[in-house]
């Protein structure tokens, strides 16, 4: 099928820069994007610092399809989301052209004239997406391949511990944000409550911490699953990602400072509203009062809903693609501790479909941008026919210091090592990625 262009789903980090590589390598690519902008999803969040630093945070094909427009690629610092779209990934949209597909929504990947049950001549029958315009328009893309970077940005995971929305939880949604907070000026000197163990959290945590120092009577409380906080502080002086290693070291010191009472083992199943205020029951009956507001940062989960046609494979447990599954398992690994991802580990049941970014990894936690590059490098290589370059690793993950996986669900005290030392950090900027 020579003739039809690569689609690729999600204008984000690694959808552009798996058009990049495409572009690069003489492929045909339109990239389908819901959103207005190019990485929509990223400047949701545009308030969040990264601690991945910018040479982290930049694709090679993009950097060579960006610079003969007189781009220079930002040498250092740790970008915020906005600075990241507006000086990176929107002059990369830009560069794209026309390839990229505005305030268009896939609803539907299969093969032409087939569903997902008939086996006869799939391989060579072309992809058709299914897309729905911004006036509710729907339309139809033949496509040679299908790379789907659609991400998880829009699937949160609910406060619930059991996977599911706790009993109450839809009812008190005016209370309960799935998203890191920005400016949480309006909770001063009420409760607040973060559930969640991730980089996200802790990123929370430490905003609402500032307030809480500025405004008598604000009370932060975190609220862990797991019967242990030993982990929630990362690698320290072995992160190879010193800002990462800084986000964990400042929570434990507001911690141990007292400005943030840390609850471990704590399993959400029920919210209670009265009078304005939330009240949260736990797994094993007990309660948390006169909670103001709650922000539930859980993690997220792949939407595999329009690949419901196409066969594709992917871990029970994960939510991941089934080849990189046992890499990433955070039950076993810490980020570092994984090696990279190329088409081959990527590969699915239906030939030239590839699902790589944050949604690869399906509920694992800790993707990062280098990943993705890496994963899209090979992917290009792969259907340009190179499979030299399509096997080859390029990439080395820097170490988290963190030593195998999250240890023991339920012990209290329990992890995989030691507690990691204390970095003295200094003033730092806040920062999550």
């Amino acid at each position: 099928m020579p003739d039809l262009p690569v689609v690729v789903i999600g204008a984000g980090p690694q959808g552009l820069a798996a058009a990049a590589h495409l572009t690069e390598r003489g492929l045909d690519v339109v990239i389908a994007e819901r959103g207005a902008t190019a990485a929509a999803a990223v400047s949701e969040w545009g308030h969040v610092r990264l601690f991945s630093a910018w040479p982290e945070l930049t694709d090679a094909a993009a950097r060579r399809l960006l610079e003969p427009t007189g781009w220079t690629a930002p040498a250092s610092g740790y970008p915020t989301g906005a600075e990241w779209v507006s000086e990176y990934l929107a002059p990369l949209a830009k560069a794209l052209g026309d390839r990229v597909l505005y305030g268009t929504t896939v609803t539907g990947v299969a093969r032409r004239g087939r569903d997902k049950v008939v086996a006869s001549g799939r391989k060579s029958t072309p992809f058709v997406v299914h897309t729905v315009d911004q006036d509710g328009h729907d339309g139809r893309i033949l496509a040679s391949a299908v790379i789907d970077a659609s991400g998880t940005w829009a699937q949160p995971n609910p406060a619930g511990a059991d996977g599911f929305p706790a009993v109450g939880e839809p009812a008190a949604s005016d209370l309960i944000s799935y998203r890191i907070p920005d400016d949480v000026s309006d909770l001063a000197g009420s409760h607040v409550v973060v559930v969640g163990a991730g980089h996200s959290a802790t990123h929370a945590v430490l905003r609402l911490s500032e307030l809480a120092r500025r405004e008598p009577g604000t009370r932060v409380t975190w609220l862990l699953r797991r019967g242990s906080a030993v982990n929630v502080f990362g690698g320290g002086a072995g992160d190879e990602l010193p800002e990462r290693a800084a986000l964990g070291s400042r929570a434990r010191k507001v911690i141990d400072a007292g400005i943030v009472k840390v609850i471990t083992g704590f399993r959400v199943a029920e919210f209670r509203q009265d009078a304005g205020e939330l009240t949260l029951l736990a797994e094993d009956g007990r309660e948390l009062t006169g909670v103001a507001q709650v922000f539930a940062l859980t993690g997220f989960r792949p939407d595999t809903s329009f690949l419901r046609e196409v066969r594709i494979d992917l871990d029970a447990s994960l939510d991941a693609v089934a080849g990189i599954a046992a890499e990433i398992d955070p039950n076993i690994h810490s980020c570092g501790s994984v090696g990279a991802t190329g088409a081959r580990q990527l590969a699915q049941p239906e030939q030239g479909l590839f699902i790589v970014g944050a949604k690869s990894y399906g509920r694992a936690p800790t993707f990062l941008a280098l990943t993705g590059y890496e994963q899209v490098r090979s992917v290009a290589a792969h259907l340009a026919g190179d499979h030299e370059a399509a096997a080859r690793n390029e990439l080395v993950l820097p170490d988290t210091g963190v030593c195998g996986g999250a240890g023991g669900f339920d012990a209290e005290g329990a992890g995989c090592c030691a507690a990691p030392a204390v970095l003295q950090i200094g003033s730092r900027p806040v920062s999550v990625g």
